[in-house]
């Protein structure tokens, strides 16, 4: 097999290789995103939660006030729990002086208590603008627990999709006419924070609301619902900061020490943050918030939601593998072709670019993976570039291998700096081709034995050699006694021409001083004939499957060789062709006439130097 079908088929592998860790980069990134295991939905959520707490809006929410039972209110009211009475009370303060627009209540009342506050209370939930909570449990358990009774269940739709749910704990049956209930419950994430609520539970054939929006609809009955995820849940807008709420605490609002402008015409929500009371829980703002906080960022989310600033949530699947899909093939194809360097640079364009994508806008409600795409890119980091970095040193080692010994050093050192372009697969080249061969080779060793002319063959073919190697030229082949050299290829050069007759000047000057040393050694001078002409070539890995070389094909060859030999017609040391001439800008030539090259029709004119090339010495 030639080198060039060997390298054919490596190229193959290696780009099977490409392919293959392609596929597994995106087959990791689809995978992860389809599954979520734990430690993908943990990275994802941590760097959701990063970009929530980053862009915070810290715009006071003028639509909702908070009323806190903190523990100052508990100080000064009394500890908890308190009486119905009083609660109603809160109730009638914001709902009549305050003129608030609706009320809900983060608490649930399974048992009874002072009649005279429970009745108030069950009339101000039958007839005003209040919402009452009860708590689904949505935890599978071996006994399943309820107390309290369920209100506000709707028959559910076929077309809803609701949470199932397998206990409850509610109100008591005093408050079962209640016209406004809504749920509470949660279910926390893998990490134990609160980043999804149901929107719809379905326990026992009916569907049940969240509080914020049994309060929403309450007040402003709408048929406009997010749809959630698919499966039920609503991913909770922390759009807010928690200081762009307005917090009171409710020993304010009983005492009459806040300001009737903060409240009149807002939804109000009625929670606790005393530490006593037990509930808080971490959600995506913070480790630790009281859980009214939670119902609010609901709460302004909905109302987002009908105003048209915030979309339904969306899988984002479809586009995740599309972006996934092109970047890996962009990578891979890319990478083919860049440094180690410059592959790490692509791979972290893109981890840029696509947290910037999944983090923008309408994407923020995607429920797509941020992580599975960056798993991805982690794979071509570490599997594909250093797959790039081993095939370039293997490529970098056949280059060199191939060319050590047709170029000098420095032109090597090109040749591997831009591999992708100068390689050995056979191309069409214009180059200039310089024969030599001594003069007079079985006349000058007629009277020598074996180690002299081996010793004379050895120093006159370094001679040709190293001017060659000098001007930038490419060493095709010894012919015994003579050598056949190029340039234009493997580096193309403008200036080819100029550089082969160059190289023959500095030739003439190696023979003349080999002649000297020869002479006072007791030996004949010897004499080289050189012949150059110009040509398109086809030049390249041009061997068989028993040899490789890297060699010129072309007429331009075979008329350079007629021009050596016709130098011995002409008593010239230097012929050079019409191409050849037509191209020089630094040497002045002189015609020598037409001729018919030998073996041809051809007829061509031929020069030679102003200059007369200097000659060797004579005994």
């Amino acid at each position: 097999m030639s080198l060039s079908a060997r390298l054919q088929q490596r190229t193959a592998s290696v780009w099977l290789a490409r392919c293959l860790v392609g596929m597994v980069a995106l087959m990791v990134a689809l995978v992860l995103n389809g599954q979520r295991p734990d430690f993908v939905t943990r990275i994802d959520e941590g760097m959701r939660d990063s970009f929530v707490r980053l862009t915070a809006n810290t715009i006071p929410e003028e639509r909702l006030v908070v009323i806190d039972i903190d523990d100052a209110s508990l100080r000064e009211l009394g500890a908890w729990p308190w009486s119905r009475s009083k609660i109603a009370d809160m109730i009638e303060f914001l709902l009549g002086d305050y003129e608030a627009q609706g009320v809900a209540l983060d608490m649930v009342f399974p048992e009874p208590a002072d009649p005279l506050g429970d009745m108030r209370l069950a009339a101000l939930a039958q007839h005003a603008p209040l919402a009452l909570a009860q708590v689904f449990d949505f935890s599978q358990r071996d006994q399943p627990t309820s107390q309290g009774a369920l209100a506000g269940g709707q028959v559910n739709s076929a077309d809803q999709v609701a949470v199932p749910a397998f206990a409850f704990v509610g109100n008591h049956e005093g408050f079962s006419q209640a016209r406004c209930v809504g749920n509470i419950g949660y279910v926390p994430d893998v990490d134990g924070l609160v980043r999804r609520t149901p929107l719809l539970t379905s326990f026992e054939g009916k569907t049940y609301p969240s509080l914020a929006s049994a309060l929403l609809n309450c007040v402003a009955p709408s048929p406009l619902s997010p749809q959630g995820d698919g499966r039920g849940f609503w991913r909770v807008p922390y759009v807010n900061d928690l200081s762009a709420y307005r917090v009171i605490s409710v020993a304010d609002i009983l005492k009459g020490r806040v300001s009737k402008d903060l409240v009149q015409g807002r939804l109000v929500l009625v929670g606790s943050s005393a530490v006593g009371l037990g509930d808080r829980f971490g959600t995506s703002l913070s480790s630790l918030n009281a859980g009214v906080m939670v119902h609010a960022a609901n709460l302004s989310g909905l109302m987002d939601f009908r105003d048209g600033r915030l979309q339904n949530a969306w899988s984002g699947n479809l586009p995740l593998t599309l972006w996934c899909t092109l970047t890996v093939v962009l990578a891979v194809l890319l990478m083919a072709n860049l440094s180690a360097i410059n592959s790490v640079l692509l791979l972290a364009s893109l981890i840029l670019a696509w947290l910037l994508i999944g983090f923008s806008g309408l994407a923020s409600q995607a429920e797509w993976s941020i992580s599975a795409p960056i798993f991805a890119y982690f794979v071509l980091l570490t599997v594909g570039i250093p797959l790039e970095w081993w095939h370039t040193q293997r490529r970098s080692l056949r280059l060199s291998s191939a060319f050590s010994h047709y170029v000098s050093q420095n032109v090597l050192d090109e040749i591997l700096q831009h591999k992708s372009q100068h390689g050995l697969e056979p191309s069409l080249r214009n180059i200039t081709v310089l024969v030599a061969d001594m003069e007079g080779y079985t006349l000058a060793t007629s009277n020598l034995d074996l180690n002299d002319i081996a010793n004379l063959t050895r120093d006159f073919l370094e001679t040709l050699t190293q001017p060659v190697l000098n001007w930038r030229g490419t060493l095709d082949k010894y012919t015994g006694d003579g050598m056949v050299a190029f340039w234009g290829a493997p580096l193309p050069c403008e200036d080819h021409a100029d550089l082969a007759v160059s190289a023959a000047l500095e030739i003439f000057e190696k023979v003349s001083m080999l002649s000297e040393i020869r002479i006072a050694q007791g030996f004949s001078a010897v004499r080289v004939r050189i012949g150059i002409e110009s040509g398109e070539a086809l030049v390249g890995d041009l061997g068989s499957s028993f040899r490789s070389t890297y060699t010129a094909v072309g007429d331009c060859i075979n008329i350079a060789s007629r021009l050596e030999d016709l130098g011995r017609e002409l008593g010239l040391s230097l012929v050079i062709g019409s191409a050849t001439q037509a191209q020089l800008t630094e040497h002045v030539t002189q015609s020598l006439g037409k001729i018919t090259i030998r073996g041809t029709t051809t007829e061509i004119e031929v020069f030679t130097l102003n200059t007369t090339p200097l000659k060797a010495p004579t005994q």
